[in-house]
């Protein structure tokens, strides 16, 4: 009895006891709560998060508005990065600056950039291919070496110029002029690589010498690197020997003790089972150890990484699957973090006189001088027409990428100071940025003789040119089935041209090869089973989009044949938003609302790349939605304006080459005037006898549908149609719709 009358009294204490906490919970939940969030904010792990979301959307962002113009993507992440930092988000928003990136938390930005930078290089060094390096062309040699020594050269007399004014204190001239030369004398290898998949030179001999002279202009670079760090960080010249003689030994170990065990591991594990997760771990392991000891030595962790990659097995099978194991996490979630924390670095403001914007200016054109006049005149000398050499001269100024490496190395020495660091920057950018602009200017202003007059030379007859446009290997071996109905029979009145875009920032140069082969052998294989002849082209591009507009526009091409893909702003309420926001600030869908073309709350038909085909291309399109199309003998053309007459000639050539039976059908809605289009129809009766039939829009019914093959219908009628929400648009197996 005493126990149970001491627990009911406690249960009365206890209820007591939390009616008093409540009470001063609701006091002060309020404050707590808002003390507790600003504590969660200030978190060093908050702060990291949120820092890389900003710098992944920002650096999207600009990426994509670079790809848009035509420029590589890592011009506009490093322009992310610039205006993340003091030049603009410090200068108009410094608040919001302080709390996003304070003082306290740019270590852990710096030391995850590093990781990202570490694996970069890592991947440039695998991307190298050593055996092409080995057989190299004696031209390609003199051209790198040229593109190395003038630049060189040019950039120690800069520093001459500028080692008074600009040069940190304690900085010795040797450290301050070699590094100066070795900044004007990098060239980005793996930009340069990427703008000449681009535009197609991959396979000529021009792109294979460019790629090869900037390999080898890559390597002696780094080199020469590796050499002034040690000098630099030595502070004597006999410390900076000593370190020089163990980077050698280092070097030696890596290739003639590493490297064949390595080889011997990349033959027997070069499958994807075999890439086990203990196999990655030892081959990080070597990268981390190869980091370790060139950071140990004193010449830089990046110089170890990127020989790290170059003595990687050589087996393309092993470097495809391990670079794709590391490219992703390396080159999109941490090497934007570089990008950015060079950013907090510049300092735009402090060329703050016209003195300093000459200087930069300067530095700009020594840069161009030295890079471009070094490698057009080599390969000039070597033997090449002037508009090749100036092409060289061109990519081989590229420097991207690479040189930001170079120039955050040069600061973190203190051999560069804040102004100079800005300066050089800014060269990086512009000699990137013109690369592109050059080459064209180069191709218009002085033209190949040789290929000009191979063109004029070729007397082509006449025919019909057919481009089709696919993604995977099965849709373009359906759309190559559909593309033949509309062939003549005959080889040489019909051509046709299978393309495959795939997105360049994708593609390295291990596996472009396999990229290839994947994208275009079944398509290949396929035209062989049809007994018919095509041109299959494979071409990595900046703008998969705009590269197909200008491919269709420019190669006289009578059709385009492409894929539908599905919106990215149907099927979720969240996409909805996006999409009504995209119109909005998109300005042609704007002018298309304001003009009552298109309503703003309306569905979209198409997905915007689609549509941006649809409104470029200055030929016909027509737009394949394949389910599952295999042979074509009943083919169905519903009219819906007078308008649609054009597509009597695309269901002629059908019937004509295939014995195709057509059904058309005037559908309601359709003008009342139908004289014309009853006298294509009566025409087409007479010429192909037993192959058409007229049928009313009110007998389409499920069992007529069921036995159609495809349905041949213009873009409004499609449009109308699918907004009539009719019956049969989901019914049919296939659809071409095309665009006049």
């Amino acid at each position: 009895m005493l126990m149970y009358f001491f627990v009911k009294m406690g249960a009365r204490l206890e209820l007591k006891k939390a009616a008093d906490v409540v009470i001063l919970q609701n006091h002060s939940t309020g404050i707590e709560f808002i003390r507790n969030y600003q504590q969660n904010l200030a978190e060093p792990l908050a702060i990291l998060l949120m820092q890389i979301i900003t710098i992944l959307i920002t650096a999207r962002i600009f990426g994509y508005i670079c790809k848009k113009i035509g420029q590589p993507t890592v011009i506009g992440e490093i322009i992310a990065g610039i205006f993340l930092g003091p030049s603009f988000l410090g200068l108009f928003f410094p608040d919001f600056s302080s709390f996003l990136f304070p003082y306290r938390s740019l270590g852990n930005l710096q030391l995850l950039s590093q990781i990202g930078l570490i694996l970069f290089m890592f991947i440039v060094g695998m991307e190298l291919n050593l055996k092409v390096l080995r057989n190299c062309a004696k031209d390609a040699i003199i051209i790198s070496h040229a593109s190395i020594i003038i630049p060189f050269a040019l950039g120690m007399g800069l520093a001459y110029f500028t080692y008074r004014n600009f040069a940190p204190a304690n900085v010795k001239f040797l450290s301050y002029g070699l590094f100066s030369g070795v900044a004007m004398s990098i060239t980005a290898f793996p930009v340069l690589a990427r703008m000449v998949q681009e535009r197609g030179m991959t396979k000529t001999r021009l792109g294979t010498m460019v790629i090869t002279s900037a390999a080898i202009d890559d390597i002696s670079a780094w080199c020469i690197l590796a050499a002034v760090i040690a000098i630099a960080k030595a502070g004597s010249f006999l410390s900076s020997i000593y370190t020089i003689i163990l980077a050698l030994i280092y070097i030696i170990l890596m290739i003639r003790l590493v490297r064949p065990f390595l080889q011997r591991m990349g033959i027997i594990y070069s499958h994807k089972e075999g890439l086990s997760k203990p196999i990655v771990a030892l081959f990080f392991l070597v990268l981390l150890l190869s980091s370790c000891a060139t950071e140990l030595i004193g010449i830089h962790a990046l110089f170890g990484a990127f020989l790290a990659g170059l003595i990687m097995p050589s087996n393309l099978n092993f470097r495809s699957l391990f670079i794709e194991k590391i490219e992703d996490v390396a080159l999109v979630l941490l090497l934007p973090l570089f990008f950015v924390f060079t950013g907090l670095r510049t300092q735009i403001g402090l060329l703050n006189t016209v003195y300093l914007w000459e200087i930069c200016g300067l530095i700009i054109l020594v840069a161009i001088v030295g890079k471009f006049a070094g490698s057009a005149f080599a390969a000039r000398f070597v033997g090449q027409n002037w508009h090749d050499s100036l092409l060289i001269g061109a990519l081989m100024n590229t420097r991207g990428l690479i040189e930001l490496v170079v120039l955050n190395i040069g600061y973190d020495l203190g051999i560069l100071s804040p102004e100079i660091f800005t300066m050089l920057l800014l060269m990086a950018l512009f000699t990137t940025f013109i690369t592109g602009p050059a080459h064209d200017l180069i191709n218009r202003f002085v033209p190949d003789k040789k290929r000009k007059l191979a063109l004029e030379n070729e007397a082509e007859e006449e025919k019909y040119k057919i481009l089709i446009s696919f993604g995977s290997p099965d849709n373009g071996k359906a759309m190559l089935r559909m593309a033949n109905s509309f062939a003549e029979p005959s080889e040489n009145t019909t051509t046709i041209t299978a393309l495959h875009l795939s997105p360049s920032n994708e593609i390295n140069q291990t596996n472009i090869q396999e990229y290839e082969l994947e994208s275009l052998q079944p398509v290949i294989q396929e035209a062989h089973k049809l007994k018919l002849t095509i041109n299959a082209v494979f071409k990595p591009s900046n703008d998969i989009y705009r590269e197909l507009v200008q491919t269709a526009n420019n190669g006289q091409f009578d059709i385009v044949f492409v894929g539908i893909g599905k919106s990215l702003f149907e099927g979720s309420q969240l996409g909805r938003i996006l999409g009504l926001i995209t119109k909005i600030i998109n300005p042609e869908k704007l002018l298309s609302i304001l003009k009552g073309k298109e309503k703003l709350m309306e569905n979209e038909i198409f997905d915007e790349n689609l549509e941006q085909i649809i409104r470029s291309s200055k030929i016909p399109v027509g737009i394949f939605i394949d389910r599952g199309l295999h042979i074509i003998e009943n083919v169905f053309v519903p009219l819906y304006y007078n308008t649609d007459r054009f597509l009597f000639d695309y269901a002629l050539k059908l019937t004509r080459n295939t014995g195709t039976k057509l059904t058309f059908s005037q559908m309601n809605g359709a003008s009342k005037d139908k004289s014309e289009i009853n006298k294509q129809i009566s025409f087409l009766q007479k010429t192909t006898p037993d192959k058409v039939t007229l049928l009313p829009d009110k007998n389409l019914d499920e069992e007529f549908i069921v036995g159609i093959d495809l349905v041949l219908i213009s873009h409004d009628g499609w449009r109308k149609a699918v907004r009539a929400k009719s019956h049969w648009t989901r019914q049919v197996k296939s659809v071409l719709i095309i665009k006049p």
